[in-house]
């Protein structure tokens, strides 16, 4: 390309008659720029103890259903990978490399399942923990609003929310 090239190309650019491109930027009339979406317009994610006890539930089934069901393969391979090396078959070899590997695979998601059926017992209890908490946190906060309020005994009376002082020395009634 020769400069003359270069500063003809530069000026339709410039001019805007030519197309070109344009990196790293939106083009602005190219259409309305929508804001990312706003998270809470979706709603809260509620899970109840029952979920969280089904999920459990089924992730001990499918850990029970994996070693009842995945394994039996493995020991026919293995007898017939034992038998195909003792013939003189190289398919021997592969075929226990391919059951070793099985298992182990096995063994790992049967894991998964585990932990994740431990997860959610654990998780279970921690939530009704939490829930016994905020509970009783919050009839606390009843109890003192009840105290503050002026609705609920006469001014200058003892509030009935503290119950009876009845035998305190020295106090008036």
């Amino acid at each position: 390309m020769t400069w003359d090239e270069w500063e003809q190309l530069k000026a339709e650019a410039a001019s805007g008659g030519a197309p070109h491109m344009r990196l790293n930027q939106l083009d602005p009339g190219s259409g309305p720029v929508r804001p990312a979406p706003d998270p809470g317009q979706y709603g809260e994610l509620k899970v109840g103890q029952q979920d969280l006890a089904k999920i459990g539930t089924n992730a001990f089934k499918l850990y029970n259903d994996l070693w009842d069901k995945g394994r039996r393969a493995v020991p026919t391979s293995e007898s017939a990978a034992g038998k195909l090396t003792t013939a003189g078959f190289a398919l021997g070899g592969a075929l226990q490399h391919v059951a070793l590997r099985w298992d182990e695979q096995l063994g790992s998601l049967r894991d998964a399942c585990a932990h994740i059926s431990n997860h959610m017992t654990v998780t279970k209890k921690l939530h009704a923990g939490d829930d016994h908490y905020i509970r009783r946190q919050m009839s606390s906060i009843d109890l003192l609003d009840a105290g503050f309020d002026e609705r609920v005994g006469e001014p200058g009376k003892p509030n009935p929310v503290y119950g009876d002082k009845g035998g305190s020395k020295g106090g008036k009634n």
